[in-house]
């Protein structure tokens, strides 16, 4: 299995320029965070291509369960990352509990092409790119940076299967998503981009008026008001808990609250700085002096305050580390908010990694319990069955950079995959393409709304 072929085309006869070529007109972008787009990130160059297949937020199972269902397509996205990027080695990073996702890539990793498989402990956030790439190779990248500065690259599973498609000429048109939590019959279903929310939880049983959910993990996820919401590419998950649950309840909370319960109750313990997992590598990240300038009016020191925003957001400090309920998570974030609207960025350099830093990382099991999702953490079975809705709504805006420029009008009738929006010129952006064959019914300057059949209103 040295060689990997797409569509009959070895990734050797491909030139990067047409990699990174075909995978901007397929619309891609990174599937696991973001969204940021992933030609341009395949026209930089790099030493090394990280797969990120930790999946290491609680309850989801995407991508563990593509791996093992698609080990092919995922070495060939890879494969063709390290073409495009002049990349000497690429590595996927994944649990050992991942066991039918390993035994499944295992026979694709030889001696000559450069690739291996790198088992990381199951702790969290082993998903954050800036820990899976300490964890795995013990590069540190420099706080306010990116993994190309110190020459990797960082993609999920997901991504680079849409890469190998990409190639094949299919673009981007569908999402893989784990449905779990209190619903009814918790799956990983396929459905096209666009499909509402609501529809997407008929697929797991109907929807539970009892119920509160979260687009993405329990830690990073957000609060879901309107099911009418859309599924975009960077869909990660949709979890359904009751409405009492203390995540919900965090995270229903308004920043106005966060800062009273803080100035009341932060004994600055500095449990939060201690777990940070951004601080253990080295960077001047300490939520706990950040907690205490805000609450206090001490921003004296510039790189302190500028240091949030190097901030990760994968919600350790309020979810885990604070023992009286504090989130400085949703004060690093309203921080961000402020000083990037005005521009400010951080300058801070990297200092040494904590001692005890890998005994502070957290474990998966312990994670669930604190977060009360031992109940819930139940298999979400890969089902391979794409579903067909009625009608999808596009958001022209489902990644990093400037939205997607409509060419089409209402009353057209476009066919899936067929081209939609388009990168504005000169800007950074992402392809949107039709995902379902129907009739475009509305247009806003927001959304495209397409339905089967149908006609315009």
């Amino acid at each position: 299995m040295d060689d990997v072929y797409i569509n009959g085309i070895n990734p050797d006869q491909i030139s990067a320029d047409q990699i990174s070529k075909d995978v901007q007109n397929a619309g891609v972008v990174g599937a696991g965070g973001a969204g940021f787009p992933t030609h341009v990130k395949l026209s930089a160059k790099a030493e090394l291509v990280i797969v990120n297949a930790a999946e290491c937020e609680p309850l989801l199972k995407t991508d563990q369960q593509l791996a093992a269902r698609h080990p092919e397509l995922l070495v060939k996205g890879l494969t063709l990352a390290m073409k495009a990027t002049g990349a000497q080695k690429g590595i996927i990073a994944l649990k050992a509990k991942y066991k039918d996702a390993i035994a499944a890539l295992e026979p694709y990793i030889t001696n000559t092409n450069n690739l291996e498989i790198a088992i990381m402990p199951d702790i969290y956030p082993a998903g954050d790119e800036v820990i899976t790439i300490w964890l795995t190779t013990g590069r540190r990248v420099p706080p306010g940076g990116i993994p190309l500065n110190i020459g990797v690259v960082v993609n999920n599973v997901q991504t680079l299967i849409n890469v190998a498609k990409a190639v094949a000429g299919t673009p981007v048109t569908t999402r893989t998503l784990t449905v779990t939590g209190a619903v009814k019959v918790p799956k990983t279903v396929t459905v096209p981009i666009g499909t509402s929310l609501r529809d997407v939880l008929e697929l797991a049983g109907g929807i539970d008026q009892d119920l509160t959910y979260l687009s993405g993990g329990p830690m990073m996820g957000t609060l879901i008001t309107d099911l009418s919401t859309p599924v975009t590419k960077t869909t990660g998950g949709l979890i359904g808990l009751p409405k009492d649950h203390p995540l919900i309840k965090r995270k229903s909370m308004t920043v106005e609250t966060v800062l009273r319960i803080a100035k009341t109750v932060c004994e600055q313990c500095s449990f939060c700085t201690e777990l940070c997992p951004r601080h253990i590598i080295g960077h001047e990240l300490s939520p706990h002096r950040l907690i205490r300038a805000v609450n206090y009016k001490n921003m004296g020191d510039p790189l302190l305050v500028t240091s949030a925003l190097t901030c990760s957001e994968c919600g350790v400090c309020e979810a885990y580390a604070c023992p009286v309920g504090i989130s400085p998570l949703r004060v690093n974030i309203a921080l961000k908010a402020e000083l990037r609207a005005k521009g400010i960025k951080y300058q801070g350099e990297l200092g040494k990694v904590d001692p005890m830093a890998k005994h502070r990382l957290i474990p998966s099991s312990r994670l669930m319990d604190r977060l009360r999702l031992r109940p819930w953490y139940k298999e979400a079975p890969l089902s391979l069955d794409v579903y067909q809705p009625e009608e999808v709504t596009l958001k022209l805006q489902q990644h990093i950079g400037a939205p997607a420029v409509p060419i089409i009008k209402v009353g057209d009738i476009v066919q899936v995959g067929q081209l939609v929006g388009e990168i504005p010129t000169g800007a950074l952006g992402a392809k949107v393409h039709a995902s379902i064959d129907g009739t475009v019914i509305q247009m806003t300057p927001q959304t495209i709304t397409i339905r089967k059949g149908g006609a315009a209103k």
